[in-house]
């Protein structure tokens, strides 16, 4: 599988709890923070629910 890097880059202070969570479950949670996953349909549907909080890169 291809591996994609994840970098928050809004803040998820006054956003539903459910982002909270999935940027949470991500691995990131402070700004500029970046995770390197494999590119799962799991990961693509959370990166798809706060993709307005997050830049995707593929690796």
């Amino acid at each position: 599988m291809s591996k994609v890097r994840i970098t928050q880059v809004k803040s998820a202070i006054d956003r539903p709890e459910r982002q909270k969570l999935t940027i949470k479950a991500l691995g990131l949670g402070k700004l500029n923070r970046s995770v390197e996953k494999e590119n799962s349909d799991a990961i693509a549907g959370m990166i798809r629910k706060v993709s307005h909080l997050v830049k995707v890169e593929a690796i």
